[in-house]
């Protein structure tokens, strides 16, 4: 399979894909619009994956214009969270991660991040894929990894969220 087969293209059909609700509220920074020194990523969600598309600023630049490899595993850390969270509609924390650098992404290009259920491995675990494309559709990285799945009690005991995370987070496991 190519790997332009592996991704979709929003600018073909945008009324495809279903926008997931994160709130404004937090300051995450992978998706936090409030972070002003984050990645800001928004998600969709289409034919049992979650996308992203950013294009990542020239502060976060690794040697000249190459992304830092530490963003690009953030990126996929995000988009498989998220994947996790909207599909599985569970809390979840990285367990484990293993991020494979394909080919080197820049800074100020258009990315694209593609994240999947592999498997759910029990009620309380699950492996996730995640893909990163660049403006040209190739792909550039790729990373597996496991993640703990939570309801919002034990996830309140383990204090991963708040109350008012739980607020924020209603309408993802609403949908």
């Amino acid at each position: 399979m190519k790997d332009a087969d592996l991704i979709q293209d929003y600018e073909k059909d945008p009324h495809k894909y279903v926008k997931i609700p994160k709130g404004d509220d937090h300051h995450c920074f992978g998706c936090s619009p409030a972070n002003p020194h984050g990645l800001k990523m928004d998600f969709y969600y289409a034919d049992n994956a979650v996308f992203s598309w950013l294009t990542v600023p020239e502060h976060l630049c690794g040697w000249n214009n190459l992304l830092h490899g530490g963003v690009t595993a953030t990126i996929l850390d995000e988009i498989m969270s998220w994947t996790a969270i909207y599909i599985l509609k569970k809390y979840i924390l990285t367990k484990k991660m293993t991020v494979e650098y394909i080919k080197p992404l820049t800074v100020g290009t258009k990315l694209t991040a593609k994240g999947m259920v592999f498997e759910i491995l029990s009620e309380r675990e699950a492996a996730i894929e995640g893909l990163l494309f660049d403006d040209r559709k190739r792909l550039c990285a790729r990373s597996n990894g496991t993640y703990a799945l939570f309801g919002a009690d034990i996830a309140k005991k383990l204090k991963v969220v708040d109350e008012a995370a739980i607020r924020r987070f209603k309408p993802v496991f609403e949908d």
